[in-house]
């Protein structure tokens, strides 16, 4: 909670000085595990801290593990239980990167432009570099960011016996939105 603190406010800080700096405290990251086998392993966070410098399209956001909700109270449980991503003792998931094509998103005229984004992600304690492509979208002063992409759960040291039974996606979706002041 401390880290969560100072990072709205480092961001804040820094948001208030220079204008590039656009940011959200009510992002929303999506988590779709479904199989064949079970359609509920779906959750919504949307409590999710993000920013974007529009100058150099550095981006970062913070995810409060325990504020993803499904609709299954017991998936919920089990989902922050220290036998999958223990949120006790890793409450938060990060990400750090950049727009690796900044030159193709122009922050200063309205519309929606393609953008690929490259940076670690850090979830379970592990950190593993991701690339997604994704939409931003400019409106005014407002800009909307919009991603999607699958992980390993392995690769984040996460498993358990209902991901080697197939009622949990080895490889679950997650999609990634803000809109950003």
């Amino acid at each position: 909670m401390k880290k969560s603190i100072l990072f709205i406010a480092l961001i804040a800080a820094t948001g208030s000085l220079f204008a590039q700096k656009k940011m959200t405290t009510s992002g929303t990251v999506n988590f779709d595990a479904t199989t064949s086998l079970d359609q509920l392993p779906k959750a919504e966070n949307k409590t999710v801290i993000a920013a974007i410098d529009t100058k150099n399209g550095n981006i970062g956001f913070e995810v409060p593990m325990k504020n993803f909700t499904f609709g299954n109270p017991r998936i919920q449980e089990h989902f922050n239980g220290p036998k999958w991503l223990d949120s006790e003792k890793f409450p938060t998931a990060t990400f750090k990167g950049g727009i690796t094509n900044i030159a193709s998103v122009n922050f200063s005229k309205d519309g929606t432009y393609d953008a690929d984004v490259a940076g670690d992600l850090t979830i379970h304690g592990v950190t593993k570099p991701v690339k997604s492509t994704g939409k931003i979208t400019v409106n005014g002063k407002t800009v909307s960011a919009n991603t999607e992409f699958t992980i390993k759960l392995e690769d984040y040291g996460v498993d358990g016996p209902q991901i080697a039974a197939g009622k949990i996606s080895k490889e679950p979706k997650i999609m990634v939105s803000a809109d950003l002041q």
